[in-house]
Formats: structure tokens, sequence, C-alpha cells
């Protein structure tokens, strides 16, 4: 981006729900996060000029390699959570208010699962994707994460994805620049650059050839 149009970004990497705290607060110029129902809040709110659909990928669930729950064989997301819960099987939340989590938790929702942390197989982290991932791989329990972040994730240990594919589980991403009338002092024209760059030929091309082991991490569907 430095090279292509001259813009310096100072990133912050947080899950969604501190991405729209700090853009709420006016700590940063625009967010890119991945929950549209927190998303619309925060344009109808005033908080936010807008929202762009930039990429998408999708959630899968991860889980032990012996699969003892047997999702692999499941035929929804909503039947794959439902036979973790079954069978009591360990699972890792981020519980983290992040995109992921909010997700997750609608998933879980739908079935009517009983998520008490006292029943001791549902464990809620509080942490990001990859100290979430981690604690997975050392109690080797299912969890549910982005596509990209489990090609990326180096300590996969004895877990593998197992269940993935369900329209339920796509994943995009959406950027949404800070209202300056609320936060005079956010730089709207290079949010507005930034935008344009995203939207563009260019980071259609980045986003779209950029794999790990051959495999797309994101598609570009900017509007």
């Amino acid at each position: 981006i430095e090279q292509d149009i001259g813009l310096k970004l100072d990133l912050l990497v947080v899950g969604t729900g501190q991405a729209i705290r700090l853009g709420k607060a006016g700590d940063v110029d625009a967010i890119l996060v991945h929950s549209r129902s927190a998303e619309e809040a925060f344009v109808a709110a005033g908080y936010g000029t807008h929202r762009r659909n930039i990429m998408y990928n999708d959630f899968v669930f991860v889980g032990p390699k012996s699969d003892p729950a047997g999702i692999a064989a499941a035929r929804t997301a909503q039947e794959a959570l439902r036979k973790i819960a079954d069978a009591e099987a360990a699972f890792v939340s981020r519980g983290d208010d992040s995109g992921t989590h909010n997700r997750e938790r609608s998933l879980w929702g739908a079935i009517a699962a009983n998520l008490d942390q006292k029943n001791g197989w549902y464990r809620s982290v509080g942490a990001g994707m990859g100290a979430a991932l981690n604690t997975a791989s050392g109690m080797n329990a299912y969890i549910m994460s982005d596509r990209a972040s489990w090609l990326n994730f180096g300590n996969k240990g004895g877990l593998a994805m197992l269940y993935a594919g369900d329209p339920a589980l796509f994943n995009q991403y959406a950027y949404l620049p800070v209202n300056p009338l609320l936060h005079r002092h956010v730089k709207t024209t290079q949010a507005k650059n930034l935008e344009a760059w995203l939207t563009s030929s260019r980071a259609k091309e980045l986003i779209n050839n950029y794999q790990i082991d051959g495999e797309k991490l994101f598609f570009f569907n900017a509007e």
C-alpha cells in the first residue's frame, strides 16, 4: 500500500469487538472487520459513514484427527455442533466478542446448546485466534476457526480440519470508515484513499493470489 499510494498504515490487529470499540471512541480512522450485524449497528448509530465489502473466506471446524464426536459426517454446521454437544467433547471458544466468536455463538444459539462452563467440555478462553488454537491443540479439543488462521497456524499437533462448506460458515470482511462528524480528528482523506486501494484491481490481484500450501485464503468481492 505504501509503495502503491504512499500511505503508511499503523495497524492494530484486534478482534472485531475491540475494533468496533476503537472506532466508536475515534481511536482509529477506519476498521476492517467481519461481523455484519455489528457493522450495520455501527453505521446505523452514526459511528461509521458506511460499510463496504472487501473480501471473504469461510469458517471451519477443527478437532482431533480421531474425531470422537464424528463431525466429519455432519451435513450442516449446526449438526456438527450438536454432535460435539451430545458427545460432550472438549470444545474451545475464543470468548472474546470477535467476529468468529459472534458467529460461533449464533450457531450454538440455533441449537439451544447448554454452554455452561461447569459442564466441563466447553471452555471459553477470552483470547485471540492463535491463542485459542494453541489451547485447542494442547487439549486435543474442537474449535471453530476462520480458514486463513487455521492454515497459518503452526502448532496443529493432533488437530485436523474436519468440517467446512456450510453456507452458514461464510465469512465476509468489510471496511468501515469512522465518521468525521463524531470525531473531527480522524484522517478522512487517508481513509478514503485506503478504501479506493482496497477496492482496486491491484488489491483484487493480491488478495486472490495470496495462498498457503497452494490454498487460497481470501476471495475479493468488493462492490
